[in-house]
């Protein structure tokens, strides 16, 4: 499924996303937290990587891919329109 880029950072919490800069991806994994402002957002650790702070104003973006889940929702939608 295509990748979206996501502007609201704070309702991502929980989500899986891919933090790029410059087009690369930097890190993948679970938003643990944002700032209501999306100016920050921290990436939960894992097998691999230490909890980490990334922020909008370095350039970091963050993307998302709409996912199928179980139950009466068919998919999870991030945000009310999806686009860039």
């Amino acid at each position: 499924m295509t990748k979206y880029r996501h502007h609201e950072w704070a309702r991502l919490i929980g989500a899986p996303v891919e933090v790029r800069k410059y087009g690369e991806v930097v890190r993948a994994g679970i938003v643990d937290a944002a700032m209501p402002d999306s100016s920050m957002i921290w990436i939960a650790s894992d097998e691999q990587f230490t909890r980490t702070l990334f922020e909008a104003a370095q350039g970091f973006q963050v993307w998302v891919e709409p996912r199928r889940l179980e139950g009466t929702l068919t998919y999870r939608m991030t945000n009310k329109a999806l686009h860039d």
